[in-house]
């Protein structure tokens, strides 16, 4: 496809996020706007108050969950692959594979075909459907781990690492911190699909979106509240939390727990030192390095701009590539504990 005129001339960045003009929508504002077409539920994405909400299903439910009656004026699910008319463009929503209910967004106007990644990721995740590269002319892609030495290890190796930990220290607890929305549900699904069939316990601010993706069709297995348990019903056991619980008092109930958090940022050492983790697993709903540079490849974009993360590195690798790489600096985007 031919880049004539220039897609910078119809989508760009401005006070509020990245605009479509034809379409006179935004994508993931960063504050609430007329319109707004968002990638994904999580809080630096999917933000209160929009007058118009455009997202998959799943997006939607989960924005009425996190922020109720403030989730949006006036929502609108639109299926994964449907085609969608906003005033002088087509829209369509990919999956992103990042978490349940992530898409990215095709938008095609005048022969171009412009795609928005949001996040994502490109390993199977059994809590959400997987990436699909699109082609196109313009590849607006995220960067969170956009430097050669994030490379995560294999969901299986962390998985086998955790339960081989709870086998070998009967007596304590392992307490795993998670980001509430996707990494909290994709641990729990992977465990289950590692055999791992006791219950798990959860710290109350996750129950709201576990019961949410098991009421969209995603089994996640016995769930229990640690909020009531005995100190001693939770020896030997797995209890999940938010990450600003694991070293708060709330984790003094529990029997010499084992701090584990799950994370891509476990691959830097200093990071799990700092936050005094026994067990780091390097597990992330962001694409690593190889993931980024795989999809580049595979969506065959002349220009891509690289919205959030570790830019330079990434920008510089496509051209090197012979393609365009440009930083697009975007205000509200978050390092996830992701």
């Amino acid at each position: 496809m031919k880049l004539d005129p220039h897609p910078e001339s119809w989508i760009y960045p401005d006070g509020q996020g990245l605009y479509c003009a034809p379409g006179r929508f935004h994508i993931d504002p960063h504050r609430p706007v007329e319109r707004a077409v968002v990638t994904h539920g999580h809080g630096d994405h999917a933000r209160p108050g929009n007058a118009r909400v455009l997202a998959t299903g799943e997006t939607v439910e989960i924005m009425k969950v996190r922020y109720g009656e403030e989730a949006g004026g006036d929502l609108q699910a639109l299926p994964l692959g449907e085609p969608l008319t906003v005033n002088d463009v087509s829209v369509r929503l990919a999956p992103a594979g990042h978490v349940l209910g992530s898409a990215q967004v095709v938008i095609e106007h005048r022969g171009q075909r412009v795609v928005v990644s949001g996040d994502y990721k490109r390993r199977r995740d059994p809590t959400c459907a997987g990436f699909e590269p699109v082609k196109c002319d313009l590849f607006v892609t995220e960067a969170t781990f956009g430097l050669p030495v994030f490379r995560h290890e294999p969901d299986e190796t962390a998985m086998s690492r955790l339960v081989g930990s709870v086998a070998a220290n009967p007596e304590r607890c392992h307490l795993v911190g998670v980001y509430g929305l996707g990494k909290c549900q994709r641990v729990i699904a992977l465990l289950r699909e590692a055999g791992y069939d006791r219950p798990i316990w959860l710290h109350g601010a996750l129950i709201a979106l576990c019961e949410l993706y098991e009421r969209l069709g995603v089994p996640l297995g016995d769930l229990r509240p640690v909020m009531g348990a005995d100190k001693s019903e939770l020896a030997g056991q797995i209890v999940m939390a938010p990450p600003g619980a694991v070293r708060d008092r709330w984790s003094r109930r529990l029997p010499d727990p084992v701090s584990v958090f799950a994370s891509g940022w476990m691959r830097v050492r200093q990071r799990a030192r700092q936050r005094g983790v026994e067990l780091p697993l390097v597990l992330s709903d962001h694409a690593d390095w190889d993931e980024l540079v795989q999809t580049i490849d595979d969506v065959e974009a002349g220009e891509i701009w690289v919205t959030h993360g570790r830019e330079d590195a990434l920008v510089h690798h496509i051209g090197t590539i012979g393609r365009i790489g440009r930083a697009l600096a975007l205000i509200g985007r978050e390092d996830e504990d992701d």
